[in-house]
């Protein structure tokens, strides 16, 4: 059987696309060309199966008040159970925690990530193995943003998260990746550019072999 990745994350995982011009059909979401899941499975070759678990506006654990079924706690079970068998679960989080209408911090948003890891863990999809999970660090908002629904402080917080989540990582046995220097767009300053996605493939095709031993 394959190796199994599951990707779990928000529309950095899902793949929407800002800039119309940047994708190659001109949506609002990159093609199986362009988003990172895909070129990291065709990376990783025939040895390896990466699905996609990509949610706009999925945060770890904090509900939303303006759209339902938002954080990936609330979630978490069925999705890795209707993937089971996994051999590495992959969390990228933490952008959308930073709105305002959240009213938490960095190291509050790295406490979510630890529960979130901790249901993980508990969930029986991993068959014989011992739970193996990454998580990666989104890139920081960049300097300029502004989203009236978001509200203010996502871009200090975006800095901070980092430092917490590497911590979260280690004090749960799990491995951590940090996405700073994948690029964002110019338009938003919070997503991936078609560039960020092949960057962030690249580096995920020199890690995950290691994790997983293909």
């Amino acid at each position: 059987m394959k190796k199994h990745i599951l990707c779990l994350g928000d529309s950095n995982t899902h793949g929407y696309c800002a800039d119309p011009h940047d994708c190659e059909d001109g949506g609002i979401r990159f093609s199986e060309n362009e988003r990172w899941t895909c070129l990291l499975q065709r990376m990783l070759g025939e040895g390896c199966l990466v699905s996609e678990e990509g949610l706009s506006g999925r945060t770890t654990v904090f509900p939303d008040p303006l759209h339902e079924g938002m954080d990936a706690l609330s979630v978490a079970y069925p999705i890795l159970k209707s993937h089971e068998f996994i051999d590495l679960l992959i969390i990228m989080l933490g952008t959308n925690d930073t709105k305002e209408r959240f009213c938490v911090s960095a190291a509050a948003i790295a406490a979510g990530m630890d529960r979130l890891i901790k249901k993980c863990k508990s969930v029986d999809c991993w068959g014989a193995k011992q739970p193996n999970i990454l998580i990666i660090c989104p890139p920081p908002i960049r300097e300029g943003f502004f989203d009236e629904i978001m509200g203010s402080g996502c871009i200090e917080k975006s800095r901070a998260l980092a430092g917490f989540l590497e911590q979260t990582a280690k004090q749960n046995g799990a491995h951590f990746l940090n996405a700073a220097g994948c690029e964002f767009n110019d338009i938003d300053k919070m997503h991936l550019t078609k560039k960020g996605h092949a960057q962030l493939a690249a580096r995920l095709s020199l890690l995950v072999p290691q994790l997983i031993r293909v």
